[in-house]
């Protein structure tokens, strides 16, 4: 599912203008990717988390040049999803 058909289906379900929906839709977006750049994580009871996991630094290959390179320690994105919501998508058999 793409942004465009999430903002289309929220405002079909709500009778809310596409528009409003677009702006509520990405702000909400904005605000997530501002707190995880700031390291603060942001959590919605029962649906789930969006965290900043930390990463060590190891060692990696560049195996066409056959050279071996540090990879610094460094953060990323991650979600984790509630377990309610984990539970309706592992229920969820078709």
């Amino acid at each position: 599912m793409t942004k465009a058909e999430v903002v289309s289906t929220i405002a079909n379900r709500t009778g809310v203008e596409k528009m409003a929906v677009l702006a509520v839709v990405e702000e909400f977006m904005s605000v997530v990717k501002e707190s995880l750049t700031e390291g603060e994580n942001v959590y919605l009871r029962g649906f789930g988390s969006f965290i900043v996991r930390k990463r060590a630094e190891k060692t990696g290959r560049n195996i066409t040049k056959n050279t071996t390179v540090i990879i610094p320690a460094h953060n990323i994105p991650a979600f984790k999803p509630a377990k309610p919501f984990m539970n309706d998508v592992k229920n969820n058999t078709k």
